[in-house]
């Protein structure tokens, strides 16, 4: 078999990262240097190959994504993104907001069961007071701040009469 003296050039224009082979007539990758089932020799070497790789991806910006072992053009990424409050409101859902009190509120509630615990001296008095300090802070939280921020009240009546 006679060796070609002329360099080979790769086609730009064709958008296809795969080829049919000359010998099986499969589809395998444009820019590997054999064929995927039958061996067939592609590209006199792997370093053409990637040459020719490297000259048909720097012809289009789209094409950055390839790599030369693909058989298509990788998809453009999704975005998966999703709003999970306005997707409740949609269907009708209700979804409370964000609170960090409930876990003030658990925190409290430990070192009140702590406080049930017989140790010696005031560490009972200390760990009850501590706990019903953090206990009422987070449900005056929770009930007086969380809920005023979620049910403002709109219309206030002029008379200062109210509607049932």
């Amino acid at each position: 078999m006679a060796v070609a003296r002329k360099p080979r050039y790769v086609d730009v224009s064709n958008p296809s990262l795969s080829v049919e082979c000359p010998r099986c007539g499969l589809l395998t990758a444009r820019f590997i240097d054999h064929c995927r089932n039958c061996g067939y020799k592609i590209w006199p070497s792997s370093v053409a190959a990637a040459a020719a790789f490297k000259a048909w991806r720097d012809a289009d910006p789209t094409r950055t994504e390839a790599s030369r072992f693909d058989m298509e053009l990788p998809a453009e990424p999704l975005d998966v993104t999703v709003d999970y409050a306005a997707r409740a409101h949609e269907l009708g859902i209700h979804l409370f907001p964000n609170s960090n009190y409930p876990f003030i509120i658990c925190v409290g509630a430990l070192f009140l069961g702590l406080a049930a615990i017989p140790f010696p001296g005031t560490a009972r008095l200390v760990l009850a007071i501590i706990g019903g300090l953090i206990f009422l802070y987070g449900v005056v939280g929770w009930v007086l701040v969380e809920d005023v921020r979620m049910y403002p009240v709109e219309n206030p009546s002029p008379q200062g009469e109210v509607h049932h």
